[in-house]
């Protein structure tokens, strides 16, 4: 018994070390030779602005700001939600305008369906958004996809049109 506490005892600190160990590298900029090792302030300076590399945090406050910066048009977002509502929705993402929806079929429909749509401008226009329709035996038609499309651009000008009223 004694042998098999120490042991336990022994791999515990082993990982604790490793996980110390690989912690406090995460902090320190790694230069463009590759190592985390830097000499002058110089170096330090060429990598605070991107030539040699980055820290994590700063890596994480630039990907929050480039979040900030995209925006989605609301209009084409609440119609496509609306007029897919009958598919299950797997994934949102408001920041980059992307819907992902499960396979379900359309009222008063026999073919199942899933949707992918992006919407990448925050002008309301059809060149906003992409639609991507996908039967369980493959892309749906082209003519199925701009119906879809037709029907979400026509809710999203019905709902702005509303919104002004207010």
């Amino acid at each position: 018994m004694g042998i098999f506490k120490s042991t336990g005892r022994f791999t515990r600190h082993a990982l604790l070390l490793t996980a110390v160990g690989a912690m406090a590298g995460c902090g320190q900029p790694i230069t463009s030779r590759g190592s985390t090792d830097i000499d002058t302030d110089s170096d330090i300076a060429l990598s605070r602005q991107g030539a040699g590399g980055t820290t994590l945090g700063e890596a994480l406050r630039a990907r929050r700001n480039q979040e900030a910066v995209v925006s989605v048009n609301k209009y084409i977002w609440s119609a496509s939600i609306q007029v897919l509502d009958f598919l299950p929705i797997q994934t949102v993402d408001p920041f980059t305008g992307v819907i992902v929806t499960g396979f379900g079929t359309p009222p008063g429909g026999g073919r199942a369906y899933r949707a992918t749509v992006l919407i990448s401008d925050p002008a309301l226009d059809a060149r906003s958004l992409n639609v991507a329709l996908q039967t369980r035996n493959g892309p749906a038609s082209a003519a199925a996809v701009r119906a879809v499309e037709d029907a979400i651009l026509t809710r999203a000008r019905q709902l702005r049109i509303a919104d002004n009223r207010l």
